[in-house]
């Protein structure tokens, strides 16, 4: 995929334990890659918001995670605003959305704080990138209501081809990563076969999820070529046809990124 840009729309590098962040980093560049970093807290907004500003191929969204909602105030708003208006590398809020497979306790303040956040994306004209888990059509009923403006995409996609159809009627992006790759992933299979090529972009979600041959290994950000490769396989097409109209897809969300 020589001269063909990539770009990994959910990537922490940031975190990476194993692998030096800067070689993760040199890694993505050097393979024509570009990545996305989204903070999870109301403090480490800032932590990617100065991370980002040191490599010229990494871009940032900043928002609170729906296991972290707790520490979401007004000034966390407040705080994301400066952010965006100083740094024009951040692109996008996230991640946000709802999580109700580790603790149901606090649903409703997930809910407030994903609408308070979706609200606060269309006001500052940025897309929004959705951690959606065990709660699909609420998450989806959400968007419908609440989202006016921001385009938005369903990070680590793990939902039905037939869930993925009702997104995509209502323009939200399909974003797949390593899971596409592992063998009893039937579900993420089906949908990379078959959702049109217009609502997919890439991801890896790293350190997390890696793909094959590396599952079980800490995922790396640039091991998304191995994304695209399972897709163009199941497809029957080129792994370069991925490549390209995925990027295509992603400026369309972040025309701020430059792949120059």
């Amino acid at each position: 995929m020589e001269n063909i840009y990539i770009i990994n729309t959910h990537t922490h590098v940031n975190m990476l334990k194993q692998n030096p962040v800067d070689d993760a980093v040199d890694d993505l560049k050097n393979q024509n890659m570009i990545g996305i970093v989204p903070s999870s807290t109301a403090e480490d907004i800032f932590e990617v918001d100065e991370f980002i500003k040191k490599y010229d191929n990494l871009y940032g969204y900043v928002g609170v995670f729906p296991e972290e909602v707790k520490g979401f105030t007004d000034k966390t708003l407040s705080d994301m605003e400066n952010i965006i208006k100083n740094n024009p590398k951040i692109i996008g809020i996230g991640e946000i959305g709802l999580d109700y497979y580790w603790d149901k306790t606090f649903i409703d303040l997930q809910k407030e704080v994903f609408i308070k956040q979706i609200e606060f994306a269309n006001a500052m004209n940025l897309p929004i990138n959705i951690h959606c888990r065990d709660a699909h059509f609420e998450t989806l009923n959400i968007l419908k209501e609440h989202n006016k403006n921001s385009k938005a995409i369903m990070h680590c996609f793990s939902g039905s081809y037939e869930f993925a159809k009702e997104c995509i009627k209502e323009g939200i992006y399909i974003s797949l990563g390593g899971v596409v790759t592992f063998k009893n992933a039937k579900k993420t299979k089906e949908v990379a076969k078959n959702i049109p090529l217009e609502y997919l972009v890439l991801e890896t979600d790293d350190p997390y999820l890696a793909p094959v041959p590396y599952r079980g290994k800490e995922n790396k950000p640039s091991y998304v070529k191995y994304v695209a490769e399972e897709i163009a396989s199941l497809r029957g097409i080129l792994p370069e046809e991925v490549a390209q109209k995925t990027t295509q897809n992603a400026l369309k969300i972040f025309p701020q990124i430059n792949c120059i």
